[in-house]
């Protein structure tokens, strides 16, 4: 990651927050039914923990292609990737068997982040996001986060059948 240290990068486990239930603990997801005080007590041990600079920007995830550009206020929709081209913002993406994919150009005066399923990376939702960037993607670096395996997912022939639509020429 040859990056500046100014961008950082950090995946969390569920354990060490508040949830109760099938939340249990650290959920810090606002659209999945869990009691809004426990998520906003876990992504504040969230900030406090990491160090945060910042309330990160928390996206309403629905599996597309849809980028925000991070401006210090709540996303204006669903969205699952966002960008940030001023120091101290923190972007952020929720996944369970997606795959989070971080982006910068190597000064990080360009960051972004994806929410890569598959139903995005069929979409585009990783090329949407270099192009909100704004910079060649041959200036960015990417960082590949953790992501389910074949050993605990098996996708079915809809996604096989996806991915050779995608790549018909016409």
């Amino acid at each position: 990651w040859p990056v500046t240290d100014r961008v950082r990068v950090l995946s969390t486990l569920r354990g060490g927050g508040v949830s109760a239930g099938p939340y249990t603990s650290l959920n810090l997801a606002a659209h999945v039914g869990d009691r809004p005080a426990a998520v906003a007590s876990n992504r504040l041990l969230l900030r406090e923990a990491a160090h945060l600079p910042s309330e990160p920007l928390w996206l309403e995830q629905v599996h597309g292609i849809d980028v925000v550009r991070h401006e210090g206020r709540p996303a204006p929709g669903p969205a699952d990737a966002s960008v940030a081209f001023v120091p101290g913002r923190v972007c952020a993406v929720m996944t369970a068997d997606c795959l989070p994919v971080v982006f910068a150009d190597a000064a990080g005066s360009r960051v972004g982040v994806s929410h890569a399923g598959w139903r995005g990376l069929v979409g585009g939702v990783l090329q949407a996001t270099i192009a909100a960037l704004e910079v060649s993607a041959g200036d960015l670096h990417a960082w590949l986060g953790p992501a389910i395996g074949p050993g605990a997912f098996e996708v079915g022939p809809e996604v096989r059948e996806a991915y050779l639509a995608d790549l018909a020429v016409p």
